[in-house]
């Protein structure tokens, strides 16, 4: 009979840190977006310091955007930033097999899925002039909270310019979300004047897929 192999054990110190600027805040939990559930405190702080780890470039996170945000610091000070985060309710540490991994709290990811959607949005603004929307497809799969509030954001700048990239992407994701993107092209035409345009949601799955049925109702 096999040995239970024991948990990893970690120790919090946040180094008598008493708080940290909002968006060091934001800067920490945007590190985090690639690790959470599959990796620990010190993946995240070296990400944050920018280093050049073999595990780290090889699983390509020194593509994040906040890769080396902490590049000045020392990894333990990094370290005890993180530590601080965990203390205050916006990462918690869970076990994955016998490792600890970081998680979003609630609070955490409310925080995040603003900083992700912001970003998400500049990256489909910069999209539209060359006419390129296949990015698109990468959203289909994304968290369905974040993607709403990607559609507020987007509903609430009032940019007409959206309106074909939507569409494009009203043609490649589930139901529930092409419906949400109806509503914001409906939006859109009618602040710029269009009313006449407004797009009724089944009409339009009709006209662009006939006789496709919605098997993807997620």
């Amino acid at each position: 009979m096999s040995k239970k192999k024991q948990r990893v054990k970690y120790q919090l110190d946040t180094k008598g840190i008493m708080d940290l600027p909002f968006e060091e805040i934001k800067a920490i939990l945007r590190g985090a977006d690639d690790l959470i559930a599959t990796g620990g405190r010190n993946l995240l702080s070296k990400i944050l310091k920018g280093s050049k780890d073999k595990k780290l470039l090889q699983y390509e996170l020194d593509k994040s955007p906040v890769y080396g945000f902490y590049k000045d610091l020392k990894i333990e000070d990094i370290t005890a930033r993180v530590d601080w985060l965990i203390k205050r309710g916006y990462l918690e540490v869970t076990y994955y097999g016998r490792l600890p991994v970081i998680v979003y709290t609630k609070m955490g990811w409310e925080i995040e899925r603003d900083t992700y959607s912001d970003e998400l949005l500049e990256k489909l603004r910069s999209l539209i002039p060359g006419g390129d929307y296949s990015f698109v497809n990468e959203l289909k799969d994304r968290n369905r909270g974040m993607i709403l509030l990607l559609l507020d954001k987007i509903k609430n700048s009032g940019e007409k310019k959206f309106i074909p990239l939507l569409k494009a992407w009203m043609d490649v994701d589930y139901r529930k979300v092409r419906k949400e993107i109806s509503k914001v092209i409906n939006h859109l035409e009618k602040e710029g004047g269009l009313s006449d345009k407004v797009i009724n949601f089944n009409e339009y799955r009709q006209r662009k897929h006939p006789g496709k049925q919605d098997l993807d109702n997620a």
